[in-house]
């Protein structure tokens, strides 16, 4: 709270409590101060609430993007390796052509 208090000087503030005192009166104010107080207090915890689910989102993402890595890597991997095992039949097959030729 006290770092959206930076940019008002302390003259601004004795400004608004005296003019809220002329205002309200004296009497008002506690009540005025509580009210503020309860507001600030509820933005505060819808503005924490709403950070929270962001994060816990950006988490799930984050968890699915490395399953996604993981799964592209092992279907790689496999591809590589029918791949490989496709040429070396291959070879396998050409081998006696080859000779003969």
């Amino acid at each position: 709270m006290f770092s959206t208090l930076y940019f008002i000087s302390g003259g601004e503030i004795a400004i608004v409590v005296l003019v809220v005192l002329l205002i309200f009166g004296a009497d008002k104010v506690p009540e005025i101060a509580r009210t503020v107080g309860k507001t600030v207090k509820s933005i505060r915890e819808a503005t924490d609430d709403i950070k929270y689910e962001i994060t816990k989102e950006t988490h799930k993402i984050e968890e699915t993007s490395v399953d996604l890595k993981k799964e592209v890597q092992e279907q790689t991997k496999s591809i590589e390796k029918e791949g490989q095992s496709f040429k070396e039949n291959v070879e396998e097959q050409i081998g006696p052509i080859k000779r003969k030729f």
